[in-house]
């Protein structure tokens, strides 16, 4: 599957991609404790918990259970329309508008005006034009108001603010596209830190969830970036592990592998 593309799609003004529309009143959470209540009794032990401290005072764990649903690797990305703010306006993005013109990386975060979301969301908006240079548009997301993301963005970064914003931040008010990732946490009602590499057929080709105390590294979402597009331009070849530009590939064969594990 080629991953090149044309001139004019390159050159697309993302505010060609959403529809500005008028604000409506939501609700916005009022509290974020980051700490997950234990399953009833009656449920099915977990598959394994993370201790967030191993002090013997703090054993609160977070817990997620997997879903039995496929998974949504390798399968089309779910399609949402919502509101969002960018570049100080209240507009409408939809997923499938991106599809055959770019990748996108979509990630989750729990809730505005918080403390490692602001880290995550300005390090990728600092590096935007190193995606858009790779025909790649990125889409943040929590289940805040439009309002709660407008003021956050009008918030200054010395102040636990975004400042002024490359992309767009769409609200989850009703909590359906979280859900529809599964990244939701349902009885908190917020999503954790997910992040999806959807390419330009609208196929989720890569999928992390961290837990809600821990960032994510903008220079790896690069890195799987630009090994995705290196196998959907050579389908004939794989990246091993730390691959980035320049390294050398694999053939996926018994025979023709031997010439990479030969090299190293």
């Amino acid at each position: 599957m080629a991953c090149s593309a044309s001139t004019a799609l390159l050159s697309l003004n993302p505010k060609s991609l959403y529809t500005p529309l008028s604000p409506r009143t939501l609700t916005i959470p009022n509290s974020f404790s980051g700490l997950r209540k234990p399953f009833p009794s009656s449920a099915p032990p977990p598959p394994r918990s993370i201790s967030l401290s191993r002090s013997s005072r703090s054993r609160s764990s977070f817990v997620v259970r997997a879903s039995s649903e496929l998974p949504l690797v390798g399968n089309v990305a779910p399609d949402f329309e919502a509101e969002a703010v960018f570049d100080q306006e209240f507009i409408k993005v939809k997923l499938s508008d991106y599809i055959g013109k770019k990748y996108v990386i979509l990630f989750f975060y729990p809730l505005d005006f918080t403390f490692v979301c602001p880290t995550e969301i300005t390090a990728f908006s600092d590096r935007h034009e190193e995606f858009a240079a790779l025909n790649t548009e990125v889409l943040g997301v929590s289940i805040d108001s439009v309002f709660s993301h407008l003021a956050w963005v009008q918030t200054e970064r010395k102040a636990g603010g975004l400042g002024d914003l490359k992309y767009p931040l769409v609200s989850d008010v009703t909590k359906s596209i979280s859900k529809s990732y599964g990244v939701l946490i349902p009885d908190q009602g917020i999503a954790l830190r997910g992040l999806f590499i959807i390419d330009k057929e609208g196929v989720i080709q890569h999928s992390t969830i961290n837990n809600l105390a821990i960032g994510r590294s903008v220079d790896e979402t690069k890195r799987t970036l630009q090994a995705l597009q290196y196998v959907q331009e050579n389908p004939d070849e794989v990246c091993p592990a730390g691959w980035k530009p320049g390294d050398k590939s694999m053939k996926p064969d018994p025979k023709l592998s031997k010439d990479y594990f030969a090299a190293i």
